[in-house]
């Protein structure tokens, strides 16, 4: 069965056709219950690589991955966002992982999730660890957490472990797959609103369209730094607006928002030395930035996805009506309050206040 679905997207550039919407969930089927072989998954893969996923088939593929786990249990009228993170990075730091938290303190509801499986591009998942944060937690925990804090991460791996064996075939493969598209598509929680981030233009309209036959009521994709679901700083960037059926395409940058121009600089990661591990100084940069102790571009770079966040969250009126938001999340001490509540430093805090009491 597998090899007839390899023979149409792998006769080459000129040859090879697109799966019809019910080929590719069967083919997605197959993948998923282990009924194709090591050499046929492998072939599989790199076949769609060179032909490139239509809109049908990234479309299809997430359908059908979707129908194996359900979805989490949040109550519906949480003002949540759907933030896939699984790019990973080089070269500058996670602005996303400070901005949820500040989207989060400001009354948004954000699900990140990722994985760490990508070699040499630490994700999401490193700095929350650093910060106290947990994301090792099971679906049913991060529900609960969700629901009662603003803000999760859910390790792909652990909620949809199918998919999370899939993308650990980045390292015998050595590119990517389409799952890792099809895990930016999944929204585990069914989000009414999505932010994806993307670095290789051909995809950036095909997600749009993809979401959009997938029934997304609104979703925002972002021409990303690194492929994270960032805006930059230093630079114009590339955003789609996807709102019920409709799809707008944006050019934006800082100075629309009233920020200045920052430089690749700003947006530098710390390398790691000997003196610190993985992760370490960037998690104490976002710390203090939470902490209202970091002014300029860094900080600038976090409230401007922050304000990103607010606008998909329906707490802010436009991205611009989200930088002040944010900022008085920062000034007013709540961003750092909701860090605490994340990482349990309030528990401690607690706990320690009563044994000496």
């Amino acid at each position: 069965m597998m090899q007839q679905f390899i023979a149409k997207v792998g006769k080459g550039q000129k040859a090879s056709k697109d799966l019809t919407w019910e080929e590719a969930k069967q083919v997605m089927r197959l993948l998923i219950e282990g009924q194709a072989t090591p050499v046929q998954v492998g072939a599989f893969l790199l076949a769609m690589r060179i032909k490139m996923e239509s809109v049908t088939e990234l479309a299809a593929f997430t359908a059908a991955a979707r129908q194996y786990i359900p979805p989490l249990s949040v109550p519906k009228n949480l003002p949540l966002v759907d933030l896939p993170t699984y790019a990973g990075k080089q070269d500058t730091f996670h602005a996303s992982v400070g901005a949820a938290i500040i989207a989060a303190s400001a009354g948004a509801s954000i699900l990140m999730h990722g994985y760490e499986g990508v070699p040499d591009r630490p994700g999401t998942a490193v700095p929350l660890s650093k910060l106290g944060i947990p994301t090792d937690l099971e679906p049913k925990r991060v529900t609960e957490e969700l629901t009662a804090k603003g803000f999760a991460y859910l390790d792909i791996a652990l909620y949809h472990p199918p998919l999370g064996r899939f993308l650990d075939l980045r390292r015998d493969l050595g590119v990517r797959s389409f799952f890792h598209p099809v895990a930016k598509l999944l929204n585990p929680a069914r989000a009414q609103s999505q932010v994806i981030g993307l670095t290789h233009p051909p995809y950036f309209e095909k997600m749009a369209e993809a979401l959009n036959m997938l029934g997304s009521h609104r979703a925002l994709i972002v021409r990303g730094v690194e492929g994270d679901p960032e805006l930059s700083i230093a630079a114009a960037s590339k955003l789609i607006e996807l709102r019920e059926e409709r799809v707008v395409p944006l050019m934006l940058q800082p100075k629309d928002f009233g920020l200045p121009l920052g430089s690749l600089q700003t947006m530098a990661a710390h390398p790691a030395s000997q003196a610190t591990s993985q992760g370490e100084q960037e998690a104490t940069l976002l710390r203090n930035i939470l902490h209202n102790q970091v002014r300029g571009g860094q900080r600038d770079w976090v409230v401007l996805n922050a304000a990103l966040l607010l606008y998909a969250a329906g707490k802010a009126s436009s991205i611009s009506a989200g930088v002040p938001l944010a900022q008085q999340a920062i000034e007013s001490g709540a961003a750092a309050r909701k860090l605490d509540e994340l990482s349990g430093s309030h528990q401690l805090s607690a706990i320690n206040s009563e044994e000496h009491a």
